[in-house]
């Protein structure tokens, strides 16, 4: 017999489904913020090339540049619980901005076009993967703790690769970035998913959705530039 749905239960699980979209969308709100800010300030500074001079032929503050966005991050992630949501969003953006002084680089080496199809590619599998991490009934969670394992092996890798200055371990760090990258794009959605509860306050809500821009945020960032680092074409 095919039980009967009241009209109380259907209408808690519409309040659920409009609260979770109401959080997803918040979610990715930040994050847009977030990368536009990047892209915007990474532009600006690489069209001044006082500015560029500064950040990138003055190693004290080129690792300056490099160790904020650490730290904002390391605070971010440790101190979320107890500081207001709107110190969070402030963190998010300025780690977004800080880490657009870092990326203005790409627009010396790399071509303009270069960059424009890669973002275009990198929005077209990050979105694959949004889609597909928020509709699986699949649990995720093995292949996370697998990528995440390998985001530290890439670091390692990279780290090395500093010294060995190896162009064709660049290339296959690249490669496997790619991967990565996607499927954690796809854990990253269903975790930040599973966040949501209807329960939450205003507040504890907005720092989840906070939080789970910053994580999308950065799947994004590492996948656009594993991607440029692949088929990126550089400038002569």
């Amino acid at each position: 017999m095919k039980e009967k749905v009241t009209p109380f239960y259907k209408d808690a699980v519409n309040a659920v489904d409009a609260g979770l979209r109401k959080y997803m969308l918040n979610v990715f709100s930040y994050m847009s913020s977030g990368l536009a800010l990047t892209a915007v300030v990474a532009y600006l500074v690489s069209c001044s090339d006082a500015m560029m001079a500064f950040l990138f032929y003055n190693k004290a503050v080129s690792i300056i540049v490099a160790l904020i966005p650490l730290g904002i991050s390391l605070y971010l992630v440790n101190k979320l619980s107890s500081i207001s949501a709107e110190n969070a969003k402030a963190l998010f953006l300025a780690y977004a901005g800080c880490l657009g002084l870092s990326l203005a680089s790409i627009f010396v080496v790399y071509s303009a076009v270069s960059i424009a199809s890669t973002f275009f590619v990198t929005s077209s599998m990050f979105l694959s993967m949004v889609i597909y991490g928020y509709v699986t009934e699949k649990d995720l969670t093995s292949l996370g703790s697998f990528l995440i394992m390998g985001v530290i092996g890439l670091m390692i890798s990279s780290i090395v690769n500093i010294f060995m200055q190896s162009s064709t371990l660049s290339f296959i760090i690249s490669a496997i970035g790619v991967v990565i990258f996607t499927g954690l794009t796809a854990y990253d959605t269903q975790t930040i998913k599973s966040y949501y509860f209807e329960s939450d306050t205003v507040e504890i809500s907005e720092k989840k959705a906070i939080f789970g821009a910053f994580r999308l945020y950065l799947d994004f960032i590492n996948l656009f530039m594993s991607i440029l680092r692949f088929m990126g074409t550089r400038r002569d």
